[in-house]
């Protein structure tokens, strides 16, 4: 059975201004010192030297995170882009509360944050492309390394995506919450099944 354990990056400048930030990758959406601290912390408190390989997105954040993590340890890491954050399109580096100031129709209330029927507006990913994009990422790790552990540094929406995936709820995509900064989730898979085992799970 494949054992995925997904991180989410530290937080950001960008995060701290409440900006989307998709797949933007200037200063501005690098680790802030708290992401650097809430990185170490997790560094501290989660020993990944059981991990066969880290992938991680290829944006700067992502891979700082990484790099905090793997200190001491050593474990190769691989670049993939389909673990990038989802693209918001037009509203990436806007502001999340503006935005939902003016297109309120499209945004969930309750977690202040887009609905899928944003996209066409801001020229967005789809969240359906998202679940694709890391379903095959998953399938294929599986495939490859049948007994092996990864950490995964990526993005809130795209651990998000890969919790429904796992569940298998991509009709309703706004049942699971995007996870904490450096929060840990561990998703298995073996024969096509997928078992959570724990999400959003802090250290």
């Amino acid at each position: 059975m494949t054992e995925f354990y997904f991180v989410r990056h530290g937080k950001t400048f960008a995060n701290q201004q409440g900006l989307k930030q998709g797949t933007i990758n200037s200063e501005i959406t690098y680790l802030s010192d708290l992401g650097k601290q809430q990185a170490q912390h997790l560094h501290d408190h989660f020993d990944i030297s059981f991990a066969d390989k880290i992938y991680v997105s290829p944006l700067q954040r992502t891979q700082d995170t990484a790099n905090y993590l793997n200190a001491g340890v050593g474990l190769p890491i691989e670049k993939d882009e389909r673990l990038l954050e989802i693209s918001y399109g037009k509203w990436d580096g806007q502001s999340n509360a503006e935005l939902m100031k003016t297109y309120p129709e499209v945004f969930d209330e309750e977690l202040k944050d887009v609905l899928p029927s944003y996209s066409p507006l801001a020229d967005g990913e789809t969240f359906e492309h998202v679940e694709q994009r890391v379903g095959e990422f998953m399938e294929e790790v599986a495939a490859k390394y049948p007994d092996g552990k990864f950490i995964l540094v990526s993005h809130g929406f795209t651990v998000k995506s890969a919790m429904l995936v796992a569940l298998k709820q991509q009709d309703d995509p706004m049942s699971v919450i995007e996870p904490d900064n450096t929060s840990v989730t561990k998703i298995r898979l073996k024969d096509h099944q997928y078992y959570v085992d724990y999400f959003n799970r802090m250290y």
